[in-house]
């Protein structure tokens, strides 16, 4: 039946099933909830499947005639592994919209059984981390010498969707990742910042734990990653609070608290909100002699490419245009991969 799209109910993958058609794609739509997945299937004339990840015999039934999966129901940490594993038993390629770095290299302890059940793993094919990726790839071959990547976003207007911010939830009171010397190690949320200036306007960015601390590491081999995105700097002085009373933030009843109110809050960017914004994606790399090279690019709303790149590699793979194992996005497709999303600005040197 070709391609599952799990999690279609979710506001992303609801943007998924609109774009599914331009990519000349009818996908079966999977989830939990029977009444939002019909209702959504019946409205677009797709099929659909009901089925709960935490039952296995449920989940391999259900993708016993699926060639391809895009995962979308996060957040993936609880998630991740039931369906990577359904995968491996049913021959089913694995697809997957997440920026969680445990399940990257989960993904990637994983690649053996994959190349022995012949089928690709890719967790991260959306916005986390397809942008970024192919910005490494680009700069690594403009300094192969490199050993040290920044990379950065900026959302410029729009705002996160519930799966997000309940991805950031479930993250709360645990600090941030950075790679150094090849190893993920543990530092405070925020440890570091830096400030950038884009169309004449100065952007505040502080370190925090993207997907491409694991990814990027794959995708160019260079052993020093840290990954910023833009912040206040108002929030930024109150991170030294937050990290003081990070225990605090790990329990429970602090974090289910923290679920309800943003489960009583809006699915994510209205459509209006969604087209008029643009990301910044900036990256710096550096090697042992201290030569450097910087280069940026921008593209449409972090939601609108992550429903793009990942409907455009589910297609690639459909098509046949895969290899077997743990593969990264510009890792298997390089960095070129961004340039068949529309909208999206060329790479540009600054230094």
């Amino acid at each position: 039946m070709g391609l599952l799209i799990y999690g279609a109910n979710g506001y992303t993958g609801r943007i998924m099933v609109e774009d599914a058609h331009t990519f000349g794609l009818k996908p079966v739509l999977g989830g939990r909830s029977k009444e939002a997945i019909k209702e959504l299937a019946d409205k677009k004339g797709l099929d659909y499947v009901i089925f709960d990840l935490n039952n296995a015999a449920e989940t391999e039934k259900a993708l016993q005639n699926i060639n391809v999966v895009i995962h979308c129901a996060g957040p993936f940490r609880f998630t991740a592994r039931q369906m990577m594993e359904a995968c491996l038993k049913t021959n089913t390629h694995y697809l997957d919209i997440t920026g969680e770095i445990n399940v990257f290299e989960l993904g990637a302890s994983l690649n053996q059984r994959a190349i022995e059940r012949g089928i690709l793993l890719m967790p991260g094919v959306g916005f986390d981390v397809v942008p970024t990726d192919c910005l490494a790839s680009f700069l690594k071959h403009q300094l192969p010498s490199a050993t040290s990547l920044k990379l950065a976003f900026a959302g410029l207007g729009g705002g996160m969707s519930k799966g997000t911010t309940l991805t950031m939830v479930e993250g709360m009171g645990e600090g941030s990742k950075v790679r150094e010397n090849g190893k993920i190690v543990s530092v405070p949320l925020g440890f570091k910042s830096m400030e950038l200036q884009h169309n004449g306007k100065n952007l505040f960015f502080m370190t925090i734990p993207w997907g491409d601390v694991s990814t990027a590491y794959y995708t160019t081999g260079i052993p020093n990653i840290e990954t910023y995105t833009t912040v206040s700097r108002k929030r930024y002085s109150k991170l030294g609070w937050m990290n003081a009373f990070s225990w605090l933030l790990k329990l429970d009843f602090i974090k289910e608290f923290a679920r309800k109110k943003v489960k009583q809050g809006p699915a994510g960017p209205t459509d209006e909100a969604r087209q008029n914004s643009r990301t910044y994606i900036w990256g710096e790399v550096s090697d042992a002699e201290g030569k450097k090279v910087q280069a940026y690019y921008t593209t449409p709303n972090g939601y609108t490419v992550t429903s793009l790149t990942a409907l455009l590699i589910a297609k690639k793979v459909l098509e046949g245009n895969f290899k077997t194992g743990f593969h990264t996005p510009a890792g298997l497709y390089t960095e070129y991969l961004i340039d068949e999303v529309a909208d999206v600005t060329p790479f540009t040197i600054i230094s």
